[in-house]
Order: C-alpha cells, then structure tokens, then sequence
C-alpha cells in the first residue's frame, strides 16, 4: 500500500445564496468573507446568532440526561450521610480533566470523604476493573463514580453492586445493546437521553452532574450554612478535556470551551501556569491545548501514571507543579521517541500489506508500546487514508487502538468483528479493542471485508476541506479579527481555509529543516506565508499555482499582520 500524497480539494459546505449573505453581513455586522463562512456552516440568522453569542445561561436542563435524577438523590444523600466517595477516572486527559473537576466540585459542596483512581494503562487497561472495585469496597467507600468510561463494564458493575457500592457511572462512550447493572448511568449517547446534545465529552458530563447536584443541593437548602460553589471556575477543565477528546465543538461544547479557554488564558491554577510554562505557552487557543498543553498531560498515562496529571491541575504550589510540569515534559520527549520508531516499523510492516489489504490497516506489533499506538495509528490515517488499527501484542493478547477516516464509523465496524474479539469501545472516529493473538488475522480479514462494504473508492480518496474561493485583496487585519470570532477551532468547527487562485510564489526561501517561508502575490495584493512540513514540495510552488490557506493573525513584538498558512499547493486550474 503505497501513501496518499495528492488530496482532492472540495468545499465544505454549499455556499449560501447572495441575499442571505448580504443578511448575514448587514444584520451581524460581518464582512462579506466572514458572513459566507459563517452562513454555509450556520444557515439560520437565529441559529448564526447564537453561534457568535454563546451564553452560559442557555445550558441545557442536565435533568434531561437519563439517570441524573436518580445519582444527585444518592449523591446528595452521601453528602448528609457523611459517606466516602470514589472518584474512577481514565488515563487520558478527558478522564484526568474529569476526575479533578469532581474531586474539586463535590469538596466544595461539602464532602469530606474523597479518593480518587486512576487505571495504569500497561497494567490495568481501559475502563473500570475488578481490582478498584475491590479496593474501593475494603476503603469503606460506598458510592463509585466513573469518569470517561464504565458503560461496557457489566462484570465490574455487578460486583460494585455485590460489594454494596452504588456505581454511578458517567460516559460519553457508544453504550451497548445491553446496558450495565450499575446505580446510574449518565450518558448522552444512551437511545433513551432526552438531553439536546450527544457529543459531549467524558468531562461535560461530569459537569452537567455538578450543576445538577448543586441545583438540588440548593434546593434543599444545603448552601445556607455553607458558601456555593462557582462552577465556572472550573470551565478550564472542560476545556482542556473537552479539546483533547476531539469532540465536536459545536453547541454545548463549543459555549463550554469558549468560556474555559478564557479562564486557561488566566492561568488560575498553579498546575496550569506551570504547564503552560514549560510547554512554552505565549498564548491560549484550541491549537495550543491540542498540540502543546495537552500531549504533556496525556504522556503521564501513556508513558506512567496517569496520576500525575491529576496531582498537577490539583496542585496549589507553584514549585512543585513546575517539578510535576517538567517531569511530565520529559515523558512526552520519551513518549515521542517511541512513537517515532513505532511508526517506522509500522510504516515498513505497510509497504508489505498484500492486496487482500486495499481498505484499511490492521496491524500487529510485538513490544509496541500500547501508549502510543493511538497516535501512531492516526498518523497513518493522515498518510494512507484508511481506517487503521494497532495492536500492540504482549503474548497470547493485544491491546489495540482504531483511528478512522469521512465514511466509515468505527464503532459499527468493531461490532461486525465482535466474534474475534475479546472486548471493544468507542466512537465514529476513534475506538479501542482487546483481541487474542490467534484471532489477529480473523479480525483483520473481517474489519476489510466490512470496510469494502462500506467504503468506495471515491471514500479512499483523500480530500481537504474549503469554505470558498477568495481574492488575496479580502484578507486583511479586520477581517481575521471577526474571523477569530469563529473560535475556538477544531473537531466539528474547523479553522476556516480559503482557495487563493492564480498565485505566485515569490522570495521562497527554506525555514528550519522541514518548512518553507514566502511571499504569496496575486495582482498588486500580497502577503507572507509559512508552509509547514513542505520543503520536499519547494517545487510545486514554481509558476502560478492555487494555494489552499488558513488566513490568520501573527502577532510579534506587539504588532500585528496579516499570514497564510499554507495547507497545500497544486497547479492552477
């Protein structure tokens, strides 16, 4: 199987009509570049509206999430009873980001019994285990609740429940047919949730449970004796997990992240001030969490325990969560070794694939790191375009990690595998899986043969995603400001790229040893550009050629211009 190098170019959305866009501009006082992206990803006036005015005043109920009810009751009963409460979190930053925020949220309402667990990815694997629910029982706890993950975990459920812990288990994960024995299962993705809004991340839902157990906590008269607690002091950490999980952020998440990503900014915390310092964090967006902030957090759990990011954003000294920062900075230059072999032995084990392998990947890796498979596998993603998965093998098992592509909903594909399959969970995107060793080869030849009944050639064919043909002349300091109006960018609401036709290349000079800078010139109009990762591709950009962009501001030294940055070249059509 040979790498995909050439993308189809294709607009995003279907552009909306002229006198809707002139609506869009004169009503929400956008410039006409502003108001056509905006309109072809939001087509209603109101629906536009909200979209620039997010309110956390409009929040959904978080009664209308099943079971929500039934788990503040108990919850608020514990807090009367004076009983302990166990905080069962993930390893990843969406489970850490939510064990903090319940282990801060139910403190500040009063309860003076808390532990907390975090699974050891190499030891313990994914989810809920026997073993915590054990220790949980012999600590005297009496109410377990789940963070990012329980909804699969019926034999764990069931011994909660023969250990005389009410398990209350929230989730954002695909539930199965069957659901769990457990106390509550909070999950917006059950069939029967009447809540607005699926997609939210381990970690809104854990906030949607704070907001609900305040409200019938206040209800009840609890806070008249005790002060009550701000939860939107703990919007940063639905941020950083909301944005490290790639949920969509759109609707409750995108007001979510929007507010958090302002209290980041702030730097309350001690353990994110230390973060943002070590990671070399000038200024807080979506791209800094995802890309700088986030992978320091998640290589505790890859490369260790993912307990230190836990002790990190709960900790209040700013010495030692500079030693906790940097500690972590080191297992994510240590995460990023093995993730650089790892893909080279994967890459070589690709070029061997036989043509019983044309629409997705599945592989199997003696002594890979189950840490880093997950990145490994979307880099192969971006490189061939096909849904892939990881094993990496320890004996007589493999713990494997799924990464898909437009098209193909990994969660269904698992299920049409599961007789070869030990265990599996997840998403339309992202999904992981246990399988024996033996069963390796069934299972890759049953996930091919379900991705070649699902997926064309025309699904295989790599495409990168336009909002519209623009002049160069369009572009200036105002309207990237209303464009950075649109943010936070990511999953569901990407950062808008725009097609510069008929452009030439001018003053193109290497940065670094991967990059190219230049000067983009189309008439009497230009700007600068960087195009990282692109110095192999220096001679597609002889002659006039079409530029795919991501307009932004770069600020420097406190001033301000205007910059492209180049997502692809190819000749002019």
């Amino acid at each position: 199987m040979d790498p995909v190098i050439k993308r189809l170019w294709l607009p995003r959305n279907e552009q909306p009509e002229l006198s809707a866009l002139n609506e869009f501009a004169a009503k929400l006082q956008l410039s006409q570049l502003i108001a056509r992206i905006l309109a072809s990803r939001e087509p209603s006036l109101d629906a536009a509206r909200d979209f620039l005015n997010t309110r956390l005043a409009d929040l959904p109920d978080p009664f209308r999430l099943p079971d929500m009810a039934a788990a503040v009751d108990r919850l608020q009963l514990a807090l009367v009873q004076g009983e302990k409460i166990a905080i069962h979190g993930d390893y990843d930053v969406d489970g850490i980001t939510g064990t903090v925020l319940l282990l801060e949220g139910l403190a500040s309402m009063g309860c003076e019994q808390l532990e907390y667990h975090i699974p050891l990815r190499l030891r313990d694997g994914y989810g809920l285990s026997a073993e915590a629910m054990q220790k949980a029982a012999d600590d005297g706890v009496t109410v377990v609740i789940s963070v990012d993950c329980g909804v699969t975990a019926h034999a764990e459920a069931s011994l909660a429940k023969a250990c005389g812990i009410d398990l209350i288990i929230t989730d954002h994960h695909q539930p199965p047919d069957e659901l769990p024995e457990a106390f509550s299962i909070i999950n917006p993705q059950r069939s029967d949730s009447r809540f607005p809004f699926p997609d939210l991340a381990g970690v809104g839902v854990a906030f949607f449970l704070l907001v609900a157990l305040r409200k019938k906590l206040r209800d009840a008269g609890w806070f008249k004796q005790r002060s009550e607690p701000d939860l939107r002091s703990s919007l940063d950490l639905v941020a950083l997990g909301t944005i490290a999980d790639l949920v969509p952020l759109k609707g409750i998440n995108r007001t979510l992240t929007r507010h958090g990503l302002v209290i980041l900014e702030k730097g309350e915390r001690a353990g994110v001030r230390a973060l943002k310092q070590v990671a070399g964090v000038k200024e807080v967006s979506c791209g800094v969490v995802g890309f700088q902030m986030a992978p320091r957090l998640n290589a505790a759990g890859r490369m260790e325990d993912a307990g230190l990011g836990v002790e990190l954003l709960l900790e209040k000294d700013m010495v030692r969560g500079l030693n906790t920062a940097r500690y972590l900075d080191q297992c994510n230059r240590e995460r990023r070794g093995i993730e650089k072999e790892t893909l080279q032995e994967a890459e070589r084990a690709v070029a061997k694939l036989g043509a019983e392998h044309t629409h997705s990947i599945v592989l199997g890796g003696e002594g890979w790191h189950s840490g880093v498979i997950g990145i490994v596998a979307s880099r192969l993603v971006d490189r061939y375009s096909r849904p892939t998965v990881l094993i990496a093998l320890d004996d007589a098992t493999g713990k494997g990690s799924c990464r898909s592509i437009r098209g193909f909903h990994l969660y269904h594909g698992l299920q049409s595998c599961a007789d070869s399959l030990l265990a599996f969970g997840g998403h339309e995107m992202a999904a992981g899986l246990s399988v024996a060793a033996d069963q390796l080869p069934a299972f890759a030849a049953q996930f091919e043969a379900h991705a070649r009944s699902i997926l064309s050639e025309d699904d295989l064919q790599p495409k990168l995603y336009h909002d519209g043909v623009v002049l160069l002349e369009e572009i200036d300091l105002d309207v990237l400001r209303q464009l950075e109006g649109l943010a936070p960018f990511g999953m569901g609401n990407p950062e808008p790229v725009l097609v510069v036709e008929s452009v030439r290349a001018m003053q193109v000079k290497p940065v670094g040893d991967t990059h190219l800078r230049f000067t983009a010139c189309q008439g009497a109009f230009s700007h600068p550009a960087i195009a990282f990762g692109m110095l192999d591709r220096r001679e597609e950009f002889q002659g006039e050629v079409d530029l795919l962009v991501s307009p932004q501001i770069n600020r420097y030294n406190g001033r301000e211009s205007v910059q492209l940055r180049i997502k692809d070249v190819r000749p002019v059509q």
